[in-house]
């Protein structure tokens, strides 16, 4: 074994000792320990990731530590359609590599090959996931034929109640250029809740008299607190950032991991077999009533209104967009909720899975026939059929959240103008390469500096 063999296995291993358990004697320079970081890398054969459907893939697996190939590491890999059930297989990996056989795709889809390895008692795992013909997949949620009239109706609930707008200055947070307020105006409730019901949210508004266009940013999943973005507002527009509960998004942390915990959780499974009480009902409705607010300031241009947000963000940006005229563009990052009813049918769908089989094959408890009908009601792919203004998509093909198939289900029905961004490496995470893009794209949409 050379020295730098030596050295990794000895620091690995140490690694795997409880704190206080090693007296360490001094040692000669050369033999310096270290503990290594260890990756599993797999890409396919294919630059781009990228396959027409019946063409073959292959991915090379490589396992390093601190870059160096490890040779002969152990790995349990398994590929297949992604999201799906795989077999697993052991394999060792020499030092230039494995190379497995992905197989191909009859239909458009993707193949995803995922490897684990552990060492010193952790677990790595690396990813990679072809792409076959994406822009040919075809969502498998129908339409129910009384959709648009759905939408209607709650839109018309809705104008009937008033707005009754608080707004709050926050001195500690405004800039020189940017007024920043809480906010909270009143929207429609739920049948089972009768406390009226309250959107909350933080508004940044420029400080120099003038219109400016309006900017609705819509939450990820989760219960958390918002700030608002003055960096947007500085650049010229009027943007309001919200939360969907009805709660305060400025209250502290611990309140909302309670509420995450106990009355809040799963709440992307409430009352889905009821599309009238459906939690995500006065959510989507939520965020009109957020327009509403949004174009009743006086600052606001009077045309451009666009809604961004990434993952739920995404799904209600797709949504907004949907049922809102009003909005003049949006851009949606990994969306959500899109194309749920397809691993009905043996393909991935979008995050919350609801009818996603359990490990084992068996249905999900979910796949009743009252859930399956309230979900097309609700599918991001049903809203964005009816998207008609230019909008910005990004995703990766790593993404085991909103799987790529999902999200390319509900893109491919988009008729509008449409740019999309695909960072094939990437998975359900945001990098800072793809927010400066997102964003670009944002302030040239909307004139601003």
């Amino acid at each position: 074994m050379n020295l730098n063999r030596f050295s990794l296995a000895v620091g690995l291993a140490l690694a795997s000792l409880p704190l206080g358990a090693l007296e360490i004697s001094p040692v000669p320079p050369s033999a310096t320990l270290r503990v290594a970081t260890v990756q599993v890398r797999i890409a396919p054969d294919h630059r781009d990731w990228s396959y027409q459907v019946g063409e073959p893939v292959k991915f090379k697996v490589m396992v390093t530590a601190d870059n160096e190939p490890i040779d002969n590491a152990t790995i349990k890999y398994s590929v297949g359609p992604e999201m799906m059930p795989a077999e697993t297989k052991t394999a060792a990996v020499p030092l230039d590599g494995l190379v497995i056989d992905g197989g191909t795709m009859k239909k458009p889809g993707f193949i995803r090959c995922i490897a684990n390895i552990e060492v010193a008692g952790r677990n790595y795992k690396g990813m990679a996931t072809a792409a076959f013909s994406p822009e040919k997949i075809v969502p498998f949620q129908t339409e129910p034929a009384d959709f648009d009239a759905f939408w209607q109706q709650g839109k018309a609930a809705l104008a009937k109640i008033p707005l009754e707008a608080r707004i709050v200055l926050l001195p500690e947070a405004c800039t020189d250029v940017v007024n920043v307020y809480s906010v909270n105006f009143r929207t429609l409730g739920q049948n089972w809740n009768p406390a009226p019901p309250r959107i909350y949210g933080i508004l940044c508004e420029p400080k120099a008299p003038g219109k400016y266009p309006a900017v609705l940013k819509v939450p990820g999943a989760g219960v958390r607190s918002y700030s608002g973005d003055p960096d947007l507002a500085a650049r010229g527009a009027i943007v309001l950032e919200i939360g969907v509960h009805g709660i305060p998004v400025n209250l502290a942390k611990e309140i909302y991991d309670a509420m995450y915990g106990g009355a809040l959780h799963s709440y992307w499974l409430n009352q889905l077999d009821n599309r009238d009480t459906y939690y995500y009902r006065r959510i989507y409705l939520g965020c009109v009533r957020s327009n509403d607010f949004l174009t009743s300031r006086e600052m606001w241009d009077g045309k451009n209104l666009l809604v961004m947000g990434a993952s739920q963000g995404g799904q209600l940006s797709l949504v907004t967009a949907g049922l809102d005229p009003r909005v003049t563009a949006l851009s949606a990052t990994h969306p959500a909720m899109c194309d749920v009813a397809a691993p009905l049918h043996g393909r991935a769908g979008g995050w919350p899975h609801p009818f996603k089989p359990n490990d084992d094959g068996s249905p999900s408890s979910h796949s009743t026939p009252a859930k399956i009908a309230t979900a097309q009601y609700y599918d991001s792919v049903n809203f964005a059929r009816r998207i008609k203004v230019p909008g910005f998509y990004t995703w990766g093909y790593n993404d085991d959240v909103c799987p790529p198939t999902s999200t390319y289900a509900a893109f491919n029905v988009i008729t509008a103008p449409k740019t999309l961004a695909i960072q094939p490496e990437q998975g359900h995470n945001y990098p800072q390469e793809q927010w400066e893009v997102i964003n670009n794209w944002v302030v040239k949409q909307l004139g601003l500096k």
